[in-house]
């Protein structure tokens, strides 16, 4: 980016498909997974593919990154290094990286992305990842708002911020329970999710403190009502998570937060969105309506319990209402919200279970589903697909146009045609044309102003034709076309970029803010164990996924905090319970783990 005051929504792109929406409806950038090694396994694209996201996000200076962001091992360095120069010569705006042993390869002069994989928590880690010569650092989900700005006074680096989507209940990098009790590693795309799981709380002595709940599951990340404070703070991508998510996410999401971040910008023209390109959409964004569980702060304004999502890690919706009647075949909602023949609702059932049933009829009140089991008279009901407004985002007309000014003035041999676009790209044709009189000035004007004016399924929009007094000529409206056809071609053309700046990837000896690493560090091959030896850390060890015991290791480092969430944490006004001794246990059924409360650094730590 160009400065501290442009600002840059990035939308997740599973797919060719849903990179195109992304751009479609506002993305300034685009992250999308490569052949290989990205942290979403199940999010890979061809080169291919992403070569014609590149070629379509261009258009609009639409920047693509490109996420590499798994640990690698010795026999993958090699493909990861070819990766990396395919990328580049696709045109790659730049890698998202975790893995360090990246930065000892012969690399080509592309900008590397620290993920937050990295652990990019505080500013020593920081400023070592831009003395190292990384472009931008994507933070921690977890830090407030005062450590976003004491980063920023202490850096000059891209910063990056996610502001929507899944949360990780552990410090992204630094989770290693599903590998611990399934073999699938979360730092090699494979993350099966067993903090979504149900749990059990107990004591030392086994007694229970609360069963059958999603303990380490957390709400989603919704940032929307805190787009100034981070702005202003220093964060200057926006980034919502979703790489796994379909194509209705990320219309809505993302035409979501263009309109919150456009809001701002007219309100504070010091800062310029990264990318051109009007948007004008056709349905009404909601959050609401696309997968979510509940919305979180988490804890950019401090410490709080509406974090959690104890009751389901399912997707709920928008809450409609009550229940007030249950009959064998239909029942009642106290509701203002208009339903729609095939909706689908959920509600909790009596026994804690969350329940999905789809809506066969809507009528007068009353609602048909095509199951009747196990709802009940006081049961809150929420709606999950609200149907008619899916059935906008598959017929969407939304339109990306980049407006064009076009003027037109008599020269000695013919007429010059111009064009300025939004972005200040200025371009000019000369055509020797015989020069006829009009009969009707008024007609000729109006003939030359409306075939200027169409832009057909070009990416523009003509915002204004000047004439300039041309008009006392007549023109056949063919060649009227073919000007027009011509000249927004070559401003096409103008807008492509025309060379990058120098990126420097030198290697260099700055010295790592620790004397040693930890398995936590996720040191994973030769080249990872080169790199730190090179910044001064003799004392490595290799990552959990490299060890063959894991018994007694720490598998979780997080920020959400059990005792605090049950009231037990002194330091936030909770009281010492007294009929449970630490240390407390978390069962899923199979497994045992161990809690640490380290209250110093306000972290809970799951040992396995």
């Amino acid at each position: 980016m160009a400065s501290s005051k442009t600002l840059e929504l990035l939308a997740p792109a599973k797919n060719l498909l849903c990179g195109r929406a992304a751009i479609s409806h506002g993305a300034d950038a685009i992250y999308i997974g490569g052949p290989k090694f990205g942290a979403r396994e199940d999010a890979c694209n061809s080169l291919q593919d992403i070569g014609k996201l590149i070629s379509a996000a261009q258009v609009y200076g639409v920047k693509v990154y490109v996420a590499l962001n798994t640990i690698l091992y010795d026999n993958e360095l090699e493909a990861a290094r070819k990766q990396i120069k395919d990328l580049y010569e696709i045109g790659a705006n730049a890698l998202i990286i975790q893995d360090m042993g990246i930065l000892e390869m012969d690399l080509p002069p592309i900008p590397l992305h620290a993920s937050t994989q990295i652990h990019n928590y505080n500013p020593e880690q920081i400023k070592f990842l831009e003395a190292v010569h990384f472009k931008r650092a994507v933070l921690a989900r977890e830090l407030n708002l005062a450590q976003i700005r004491e980063i920023r006074n202490q850096t000059t680096i891209e910063l990056e911020a996610f502001i929507h989507g899944s949360l990780c209940v552990s410090f992204s990098g630094r989770c290693y329970l599903s590998y611990a009790i399934g073999g699938r590693s979360a730092n090699r795309g494979a993350c099966a999710q067993p903090c979504r799981k149900l749990y059990s709380l107990y004591d030392a002595d086994k007694k229970v403190i609360t069963s059958d709940q999603h303990l380490l599951s957390l709400k989603d990340l919704n940032h929307s009502n805190s787009i100034r404070e981070l702005a202003e703070a220093g964060i200057q991508s926006f980034k919502i998570e979703g790489r796994l998510k379909d194509v209705d996410y990320v219309q809505n999401i993302t035409a979501y937060y263009r309109q919150k971040i456009d809001a701002f910008l007219e309100d504070k023209p010091e800062y310029k969105a990264t990318s051109t390109g009007k948007v004008s959409y056709s349905f009404n964004a909601n959050p609401m309506k696309s997968f979510n569980r509940g919305a979180t702060e988490y804890f950019l304004h401090g410490r709080s319990k509406e974090i959690t999502a104890f009751e389901t890690p399912k997707y709920l919706g928008e809450e409609l209402g009550v229940v007030t009647k249950v009959s064998d075949k239909h029942f009642e909602l106290k509701t203002t919200i208009e339903i729609a023949n095939n909706d689908g609702f959920v509600f909790i059932s009596k026994t804690g279970e969350s329940i999905g049933i789809k809506v066969n009829i809507s009528e007068n009140g009353k609602i048909f589903p095509d199951k009747i089991n196990g709802i009940y008279v006081g049961a809150k009901v929420y709606r999950n697909y609200d149907h008619l407004f899916q059935q906008q985002l598959k017929a969407d007309l939304t339109l990306r146009k980049i407006g064009v000014n076009i003027g037109i003035k008599e020269t000695f041999i013919g007429f010059e045609l111009s064009a300025t676009d939004e972005s200040g790209n200025v371009i000019s044709t000369h055509y020797d044309l015989t020069k006829s009189i009009a009969r009707d000035i008024l007609k000729s004007k109006e003939t030359i102003t409306h075939q200027l004016t169409k832009s057909g399924d070009t990416p523009f929009v003509v915002t204004g034709v000047e004439t300039n007094g041309i008009e006392k000529y007549f023109f056949q409206i063919s060649v009227l076309n073919t000007m027009r056809r011509d000249l927004l071609d070559r401003m096409l053309e103008a807008r492509m970029p025309k060379s990058t700046n120098i990126v420097i990837n030198e290697p260099n000896s700055y010295p790592f803010p620790a004397d040693e690493i930890g398995y936590e560090g996720n040191i994973s091959n030769r080249l990872a164990k080169q790199f730190y030896r090179r910044h001064g850390v003799e004392n490595q060890e290799m990552a959990f996924e490299k060890q063959s015991n894991h018994h007694g290791k720490i598998v979780m480092t997080t920020k959400h905090c059990l005792k605090f969430q049950l009231g037990f944490c002194l330091k936030f006004g909770g009281s010492k319970p007294l009929n449970f001794t630490e240390p407390f246990y978390l069962n899923d059924g199979k497994n045992e783990m161990k809690l640490d409360f380290d209250c110093l650094q306000c972290v809970m730590k799951v040992i396995y």
